[in-house]
């Protein structure tokens, strides 16, 4: 594929998506009116609309005008923290904007002005590093009552839309435990949701992650109630058991849907890109788990009203790569030999699109077999082949050579060739080794949680994509024991050293370094953090004991410490260890691969064919705007012929697209970047195009809490 080219919140009305060269999402909640978002006034759901197509019908800002668009207002929520990115979306219902803090704050603003209609503190007042990656909110209504619901930690939360307030009535006095009803002890897990559920009539069909079974639940709109579960990790007699170890979903974790669902409220599907089989470091390791473990690494379609699988389809059997979908599947039509056919389109971490019958799951392009390599950690055994798509062509690139390194200067492409010479790089699907394993593209995709957007008049997907490799090793560890015997080094393996690295090191600013932590933080402040988590990071209060806390927050604090290990192979307590998510970088901290380190990628699904590749985003310093950088969040797409994105993480850009040849129409550089996907929205017949602006995954750069509004004159 040619790489040089031409030029939080979630779903709420109940809706039906009209397809066509002329049409667009109409949403009608249950026993209400059209709202007006029939007029494209709103963008009432995370990424549009139910169906993820992030799509607008707006055109008053257009191809002609967009560069006239100007700063509207600016909200500013107080709330930057340095360990949580800014990563939730806005949605806007009559005029009025919803969006979640990096604090995890809800927010209600005047959409018009940015003027603030009230704002709910899940905390209640108490100190705290806030809920994490919440990437937004879900508005639901019956023609009388509006609520908002969403998560904080373990609890799923209903407010009422017009004040603010608590719905008494929902849950316990407006929460919902989601530790409770997933076959464990309550107790024993660590449930957080990063990404808004869908509502489907009266229900709110959530995902998680955490340490927990990834269970997929819905619960009543009105009271909280459990409607139905199903099971990620198959149970005795249900489809896929046998996939897994006997007895496996008594104690197996993972499988779960971390990046949000998606819905054809028509036909009553909801979809599912479920994560791999594995948690933390056994995303990587999976000797325990030997089998295809389904449903990991797949895309599968319910029945909404109950919870049936309808169909599945696995991306990786017995997956060593978290190569998991990262982001709700697009429910797109497909326009061949005449005939539309309602269709899924699942971009992937590593680069290619899948596209699927939405109905029947039938496969819309051909694929093929590739061969997978044996690996060298005993214990270990993955299948033999996997299947990829033949068409339409990657997104990204597959291989890592010699050829592709960086090119940057002479010293950098000799310290990046040096340091490939002494690790695994056999290709796609060579599992993580002792040595370290190349992985490209990496960890952080490909594609990410911000999505695609399609077109309905034009049938183009666009997907931002990041080009960087990453190192998968693994290290050889003494098993954890049981209860109050596993010792600090123990726990820090097994709890900790996925994230921060058994050097403990870290991978800033997602992952910060614990080295010399004591210079910053208090040993009491240590441990109320191990005790009670802090944005990404789950608390522990319920897993680990006091003695254990204390003694971790020892271990934390001493430079000198190290975890239990072993290199004897063929000691049978020995577990791999993940030895955290660390880029191939060359001695300056750029990309060890040639450029583009990120594009913008458009593809007639129709054809399968690319429209155009261009590079996407800069580092400010290299001055040099063809070398792309890494993006997170996704781009809009609108009926005046623009495709609006920020996501690039270093230049705090946001940018406006011809979205039909990727000419640079427009742009604008905020206080931080916006690694959220944007919203656009009309209120009394002005259209404005908003973004979150809080920053994230920059560590040069202090993160914000901000939304920005653009609009013409």
């Amino acid at each position: 594929m040619k790489r040089i080219v031409i030029a939080t919140v979630c779903a709420l009305f109940v809706a039906s998506q009209m397809q066509g060269p002329n049409a667009h999402a109409h949403f009608a909640a249950a026993g209400a009116e059209v709202s007006s978002q029939a007029a494209g006034a709103d963008w009432a759901v995370y990424h549009g609309n139910p169906n993820g197509t992030h799509y607008s019908v707006l055109d008053q800002i257009n191809t002609q005008n967009v560069k006239g668009l100007k700063v509207a207002w600016t909200f500013e929520t107080g709330d930057g923290l340095p360990t949580n990115d800014m990563e939730g979306d806005t949605i806007v219902v009559k005029g009025r904007m919803y969006f979640a803090s990096p604090k995890g704050r809800i927010f209600s603003l005047n959409a018009a002005t940015g003027a603030q209609n009230w704002v709910y503190d899940p905390a209640e007042g108490k100190a705290g590093n806030g809920s994490g990656r919440l990437r937004g909110v879900c508005y639901w209504t019956d023609g009388t009552g509006e609520r908002i619901l969403f998560t904080s930690g373990n609890r799923l939360i209903a407010v009422d839309a017009n004040s603010g307030k608590l719905i008494e009535s929902f849950g316990d006095s407006g929460k919902v435990d989601l530790t409770q009803n997933l076959g464990r002890d309550p107790h024993s897990v660590s449930v957080n949701v990063n990404s808004p559920g869908v509502i489907f009539k009266d229900l709110i069909i959530l995902g998680s992650t955490g340490a927990t079974p990834g269970h997929i639940r819905a619960y009543s709109v009105r009271t909280g109630k459990l409607a139905w579960i199903f099971h990620t990790i198959p149970q005795p007699g249900e489809f896929g058991y046998d996939t897994w170890p006997k007895d496996a979903w008594k104690t197996a974790n993972g499988a779960n849907v971390w990046s949000g669902l998606s819905l054809d409220p028509e036909r009553g599907i909801v979809y599912l890109p479920v994560a791999s089989a594995g948690m933390g470091f056994k995303d990587f390791y999976g000797a325990d788990r030997e089998g295809d473990t389904l449903f990991g690494t797949s895309l599968v379609a319910l029945d909404a009203n109950t919870g049936r699988r309808l169909w599945h389809y696995q991306f990786v059997k017995h997956d060593l790569w978290d190569r998991d979908p990262p982001t709700p599947a697009t429910l797109v039509t497909v326009h061949r030999d005449g005939k539309d056919i309602p269709a899924v389109a699942q971009i992937t971490k590593y680069g290619y699109v899948w596209v699927f019958d939405r109905v029947t799951g039938e496969n819309l392009f051909p694929t093929q077999e590739v061969p997978v390599f044996p690996s060298t950690i005993p214990g270990e055994k993955p299948v033999t082949h996997e299947i990829l798509p033949a068409a339409p062509e990657p997104f990204a690139r597959q291989r890592l050579t010699e050829q592709t390194l960086t090119q940057r200067t002479p010293a950098a492409n000799a310290a990046v060739r040096a340091h490939l010479a002494t690790m695994s790089n056999r290709g796609r699907f060579d599992p993580p080794s002792l040595e370290g394993t190349v992985i490209f593209p990496g960890l952080d995709g490909g594609g990410e949680y911000g999505g695609a957007a399609w077109d309905p008049t034009t049938g183009i997907l666009y997907i931002n994509s990041n080009e960087q490799a990453y190192i998968l090793k693994l290290r050889a560890q003494v098993k954890m024991t049981n209860g109050s015997e596993a010792s600090a080094g123990e726990i820090y393996s097994t709890s900790c050293a996925g994230c921060h690295g058994l050097d403990r090191k870290g991978n800033p600013p997602a992952f910060p370094a614990l080295l010399g932590v004591t210079k910053r933080m208090t040993s009491q402040q240590i441990e109320e953090r191990i005790t009670n988590g802090s944005g990404r990071m789950p608390g522990f209060e319920d897993t680990l004991t006091k003695t254990q806390i204390e003694a971790l927050t020892a271990f934390i604090s001493d430079d000198n410490a190290k975890p239990e290990s072993t290199t004897d192979g063929s000691n049978t307590s020995v577990d791999y260890i993940f030895q955290g998510y660390t880029k191939f970088l060359d001695p300056a901290g750029y990309p060890a691969v040639s450029t583009p380190w990120g594009t913008l990628n458009a593809l007639n699904l129709n054809t399968g064919k690319y429209v155009w590749q261009i590079p996407f985003g800069e580092y400010p310093e290299l001055k040099d705007p063809t070398t792309g950088s890494e993006n997170y969040g996704g781009g809009i797409v609108t009926k005046g012929g623009v495709f609006f994105i920020a996501a690039t993480v270093y230049d705090n850009k946001v940018r406006a697209f011809d979205k039909l040849t990727g000419k640079l129409l427009w742009e604008d550089t905020m206080a931080a970047s916006g690694v959220a996907t944007p919203s656009t929205y009309a209120v009394d017949g002005k259209q404005y195009f908003a973004v979150s602006s809080g920053g994230g995954k920059n560590p040069k750069v202090k993160n914000g809490g901000a939304v920005i509004a653009y609009a013409l004159p």
